[in-house]
């Protein structure tokens, strides 16, 4: 491997950044400044956060910049069921993205695991 960008983790997290893009136009125009932001700041922290780490020189560097992109991964979940709490988005609207996303969370959750032993 010479990038992270041959990372599967990574290259699932940036569809999965894609696809939140595109569900966010839907939003209420009022969630401009609000929702929309936080929801593609998160999304945006998957894979940066997976790149930032792979180009660190150890382990211990990696794995937790790692947990930060798990983190910011479990942050984008709690948004978008907020949105659909809030009526602004359909559950099944979601199907796509929730999928990629439990993907992406267990394929990080066994790279950390990895790091670690």
């Amino acid at each position: 491997m010479t990038s992270y960008r041959d990372l599967i983790v990574w290259q699932k997290s940036m569809s999965l950044v894609t696809l939140i893009y595109q569900l966010v136009l839907v939003l209420p125009e009022n969630e401009k400044f609000g929702l929309t932001p936080q929801i593609k700041r998160s999304a945006i922290s998957i894979p940066s956060n997976i790149a930032e780490g792979y180009g660190r020189n150890y382990k211990k560097d990696y794995a937790r910049f790692l947990q930060i992109a798990r983190g910011s991964l479990f942050e984008n979940q709690t948004q978008l069921e907020i949105a659909v709490n809030l009526n602004f988005i359909k559950s099944d609207d979601l199907k796509e993205i929730k999928e990629l996303s439990i993907e992406v969370e267990k394929m990080l959750n066994s790279l950390i695991k990895k790091l670690e032993e």
